[in-house]
C-alpha cells in the first residue's frame, strides 16, 4: 500500500495537470509559451513577499503573478512587443525576488523547493487548493472556450463576431496566473512552463481537434506526474525534475512514433 505522501504527491500532480493541460495547449496556439516563464518567475518575488509579510505564500504568489498579467495583457494591448517586454520582467521579477528572499531570515533555506518544487511536502490543505485553482481554471476555460478559441484563430473575426479580443486575452492570463500560483510548491517556478508546453506540445501530435488536444494534453500531463513520482521513489531523483523528465520522454516517444507514421 502506498505510503499517504505518495497518495497526496500524486493527487497534487493530477491536479495541476488538469489545468496545465488545456491551459498549456492555448499558451501554444498563441505562442505565449515566453509568458508562462515569465509568470513563474515573477512568481518567486511573490514568494518572497509573502514571507516578508507573513502572508500565506500562495496569497503572495497569485498577487504577484496576476499583477504581471493584468499589466502585460494591458501593455500588449498597446502595441508593445511582447517577448522584449517579457524578457525583461521575467528576469527583473527573478532578481528581485532572489535577492529579497536573501534579505529574509530562514528564506534562503527553503527557496530550493521553491524554485525546483517539493511536490512530496504537499498537505491535505495544499490538495485543497490545488484542486480548487485547478477547478476554477477548468470552468474558467470551458465557459469562455469557444470565444478564446476564435479569438485565438482571427481577432479581426472576433472583433467581427462581437467578441472582445483584449478581454479574452486577460481572461487567459489570469487563468495562467492562477496555475502557475497552485503549482508553485508541486512543480516549483523554473519547471512550471515546461508543464505547461511539454504535454501539450505532445498531445498535439496524436490529435486533430482543439478539444482533443486540450483532453490529451491533461491526461500526459497526469502520466508524467505519476511515472515521474515512481521515477523519484524508485531512483531517490528530485521528483519536480523528475515529473518534467518523463514528460519530456513522452514528447519525444510520440514525435518519433508520428515520424514513423509519416513514412510508412
Amino acid at each position: 500500500m502506498p505510503d499517504e505522501f505518495l497518495i497526496r504527491a500524486g493527487l497534487a500532480g493530477v491536479g495541476v495537470a488538469l489545468a496545465a493541460g488545456p491551459l498549456g495547449s492555448f499558451v501554444i496556439w498563441r505562442r505565449m509559451a515566453y509568458f508562462g516563464d515569465a509568470t513563474s518567475h515573477a512568481a518567486i518575488l511573490g514568494v518572497a513577499l509573502a514571507l516578508a509579510l507573513n502572508l500565506p505564500v500562495l496569497a503572495g504568489t497569485a498577487i504577484v503573478a496576476l499583477a504581471m498579467a493584468g499589466t502585460v495583457s494591458a501593455l500588449a494591448g498597446r502595441g508593445w512587443a511582447m517577448d522584449t517586454l517579457l524578457g525583461v520582467i521575467a528576469h527583473s521579477a527573478l532578481a528581485f525576488g532572489l535577492v529579497a528572499a536573501s534579505q529574509i531570515p530562514g528564506a534562503r533555506m527553503g527557496l530550493e523547493s521553491w524554485l525546483f518544487g517539493d511536490i512530496l511536502a504537499v498537505s491535505r490543505a495544499d490538495l485543497w487548493v490545488i484542486w480548487g485553482g485547478a477547478a476554477v481554471v477548468v470552468a474558467l476555460l470551458a465557459w469562455r472556450w469557444q470565444a478564446l478559441l476564435t479569438c485565438t484563430l482571427n481577432e479581426d473575426l472576433a472583433q467581427s463576431s462581437g467578441l472582445h479580443p483584449g478581454r479574452e486575452r486577460l481572461i487567459l492570463t489570469l487563468a495562467l496566473a492562477l496555475t502557475v500560483a497552485v503549482s508553485l510548491k508541486v512543480i516549483g517556478a523554473l519547471l512550471i512552463a515546461a508543464m505547461l508546453i511539454i504535454p501539450a506540445a505532445a498531445a498535439r501530435i496524436v490529435t486533430r481537434t482543439p478539444e482533443s488536444m486540450a483532453a490529451t494534453a491533461a491526461g500526459l500531463g497526469a502520466l508524467a506526474a505519476l511515472g515521474g513520482l515512481f521515477l523519484s521513489f524508485q531512483k531517490d531523483t528530485p521528483a519536480g525534475p523528475s515529473i518534467v523528465a518523463v514528460a519530456a520522454v513522452l514528447f519525444a516517444v510520440l514525435l518519433a512514433s508520428g515520424a514513423l507514421r509519416r513514412r510508412g
